[in-house]
């Protein structure tokens, strides 16, 4: 790994995910002095993506559209109307976001994919950085669990409550799906690569399980922090410890890349959480900083907690506080680190 070595003046930051988490850190990011790529997954097959998707062959536009927001400069009642969701009685549109709508349609007047259309759209809603879809065609989720069974599609992988032992992504016509180059080039010329927080196994690896995306990330010299999730995910990371999180990322890339992770260690109030509206949630992440250790991470525990709505949430203030505070440290503090 080359480190940063602070001689510009802006870093390049790439964050890659989707879900619910990735805005949050993109929310924050906004107020920083950082040039800021969105890496987003096209995988996605649930709700109100999945019906547009399943309708016009369309990438799923949930995570682009709620990426679109958290970086966009509109006035906030812009982005209210671009975030509104159609009242379940309206048969018609009923669950569709119109933000997820304009996605659709703009796609398909351009007939050239998803990703012209992502960045037309960002310069409409005044995009201070640069959003990419990781790929420029909907993406398959295929999960094999530890009994043997296999399973396609998130929904249908994250609804089987099984555990699973690896996770893979196809293009619709069976082929290996290629990340669009910008996405290769933003990671190659990164100064540091973020992935998470989020599903690791359904909104991370996906991402990573395109093939010159996972090379892409072995290679580059920028510094690659893990932000690991403060809850473990029913169906997903079930008794997991940050130390597993980072094994599954190495064991399905076969390398260990992760040179730094960001760790909760504000415990979340028992009682607190409303475990119907979070039926996700089922522990806190249990810690296990040597084994971090011995896969060649640093590790950076702190309070990274938010506490709001009944839900544990990561601080997006203080996270990425952190991780720009890691891009400006001089390379022999950071060399002290490892010697």
């Amino acid at each position: 790994m080359t480190l940063y070595s602070n001689k510009r003046s802006r870093p390049q930051i790439v964050v890659i995910g989707g879900g619910t988490g990735l805005p949050v850190i993109l929310k924050a990011f906004r107020r920083q002095n950082a040039d800021i790529t969105a890496v987003v997954t096209v995988a996605d097959d649930g709700g109100s993506s999945g019906i547009i998707r399943d309708y016009i062959n369309v990438v799923p536009p949930g995570d682009i559209r709620n990426v679109l927001v958290a970086l966009s400069n509109l006035p906030e009642i812009y982005q209210k109307i671009f975030q509104y969701r159609f009242n379940s009685k309206d048969q018609f549109f009923s669950g569709h976001a119109i933000g997820n709508l304009i996605i659709a349609a703009l796609s398909e007047m351009n007939g050239d994919g998803i990703f012209n259309a992502v960045q037309e759209l960002s310069k409409m809603m005044k995009i201070d950085g640069h959003i990419y879809p990781v790929a420029n065609e909907p993406l398959i989720l295929h999960a094999v669990f530890k009994d043997g069974t296999e399973l396609a599609g998130e929904a249908e992988i994250t609804a089987a409550d099984k555990t699973i032992d690896h996770v893979w992504v196809s293009s619709a016509e069976n082929k290996q799906p290629r990340a669009v180059p910008e996405v290769i080039d933003a990671i190659m010329h990164a100064d540091q690569i973020v992935l998470g927080p989020g599903s690791l196994f359904t909104s991370i690896l996906p991402n990573l399980m395109i093939s010159n995306v996972g090379q892409a990330l072995c290679q580059t010299n920028a510094e690659v922090v893990y932000i690991c999730n403060i809850m473990t995910q029913k169906g997903e990371t079930e008794h997991f410890t940050d130390a597993d999180h980072v094994q599954v990322l190495h064991q399905h890339l076969q390398k260990n890349f992760i040179d730094t992770v960001l760790v909760n260690t504000e415990p979340v109030p028992r009682n607190y959480l409303d475990h119907q509206k979070y039926d996700e949630y089922l522990y806190q992440v249990k810690h296990d900083f040597n084994g971090l250790r011995s896969q060649g991470c640093r590790v950076i525990s702190d309070n990274f907690l938010e506490l709001r709505d009944h839900g544990a949430f990561h601080n997006g203030s203080q996270v990425v506080d952190e991780l720009m505070r890691l891009t400006s440290r001089p390379l022999s503090w950071i060399e002290n680190e490892f010697n």
